[in-house]
């Protein structure tokens, strides 16, 4: 799992492909949503997204620092945190923005921001305070603070990771292992509880990684034990998919909050099987052969923000439509729709900021 080239196809792949999912996802009415992941897995799309997370992180890393300094990696992480950051207030006013524009429209749905939105208008100076200090997380902009606190981590976890990975592996067992107790520092508003727990997940994020920068994967599949382990990791997939056909669910909140072992495991063995797919070419000749989707992975952040507009607009209306009840051709009209929204977003990213980018130096010469 170590190519030599900066920018993978299939890496972009699998991001856009997760980001698409994560829309239909969070789609209660979606008609692809009764069919992804999180369907057939106790793990979904966000330990993908996150282990994703990781292992870009560690080829931007090794890259910029390859090509300057490790301080100069370490300069732009802490700058990506800022912009993780901004990208959290900003999706976190569309939640309540678009939230507003729906009750004004007399259009309600279970996953409204509404109570978010009446403490705005009651206490605004209370609620955006809180929204700024991570205290209060308005729906889907939940991600994002933990991913600004790993982009802070970067330059300790990437360094370990490339030179001593079993220390890094320790220490990233023991706080996940502690992070159930240590979930209850986090700030926190009354009533409002991170959704994702970053001491847990940071183990996801590591492991991603950890994959990038030691040769685990080449090193097993490699070795005698190679087709054991694909062996045991097919079992494991087809285990936790009975368990999730047939196990009552109510559970799962806490579960993915978390990070509990079963997920972690599920992940670990789908994980395998699906390098197994890279390595024999199979996922770089799908990628090529849909590049749109990978368009999507390119433009990460943008799309992600973007896509919880589209899910909450689309989820929304779609409930409202149909009054709650399953309506298997408004709910592909739905997943249409917002599978098209996404791609336009990620298709019009570099044409809007070539145009901006004219405009603004058109400004600058005519100022001059």
């Amino acid at each position: 799992m170590q190519p030599s080239t900066a920018r993978l196809a299939e890496l972009d792949f699998f991001r856009g492909l997760v980001l698409l999912i994560i829309v239909v996802d969070h789609i209660g009415g979606s008609m692809l949503s009764r069919v992804t992941l999180h369907t057939y897995a106790l793990c979904d799309a966000a330990e993908v997204f996150v282990f994703l997370g990781g292992y870009a992180t560690a080829i931007a890393w090794t890259t910029l620092a390859a090509r300057r300094d490790e301080a100069a990696a370490c300069r732009r992480f802490i700058r990506r945190a800022w912009e993780i950051y901004r990208a959290f207030l900003v999706t976190a006013g569309l939640m309540l923005l678009v939230s507003a524009i729906l009750r004004a429209f007399s259009i309600d749905a279970p996953n409204m921001v509404s109570a978010d939105l009446d403490g705005l208008i009651e206490s605004p100076a209370v609620v955006l305070r809180d929204i700024l200090l991570f205290r209060r997380q308005p729906y889907l902009a939940s991600v994002l603070p933990m991913y600004a606190f790993f982009a802070l981590a970067v330059p300790v976890i990437i360094p370990l990771a490339r030179s001593w990975p079993w220390l890094l592996a320790a220490c990233s067992f023991a706080l996940w292992c502690l992070a159930g107790d240590a979930y209850w520092l986090l700030p926190a508003a009354p009533g409002n509880r991170w959704n994702f727990n970053p001491f847990a997940w940071q183990a996801m994020f590591t492991l991603g990684a950890l994959a990038r920068c030691q040769p685990i994967y080449a090193g097993l599949r490699c070795s005698r034990a190679g087709w054991i382990v694909s062996v045991a990791a097919l079992f494991t997939v087809l285990v936790c998919a009975y368990c999730k056909l047939s196990v009552d669910g109510s559970s799962d909140s806490v579960m993915k909050r978390d990070l509990q072992w079963p997920r972690v495991v599920n992940f670990i063995a789908l994980a395998w099987l699906v390098a197994n797919m890279v390595q024999y070419g199979w996922m770089r000749r799908l990628a090529e052969s849909v590049p749109w989707i990978g368009a999507v992975g390119r433009k990460g952040l943008l799309c992600f923000v973007a896509g919880t507009v589209i899910s909450l607009g689309v989820d929304s209306v779609l409930y409202w439509w149909t009054d709650g009840l399953l309506d298997v051709p408004l709910g592909l009209v739905a997943d249409a729709v917002a599978i098209a929204s996404l791609l336009l977003v990620a298709g019009c990213a570099d044409p809007l900021m070539r145009w901006f980018g004219a405009a603004a130096a058109r400004r600058t010469a005519g100022a001059a």
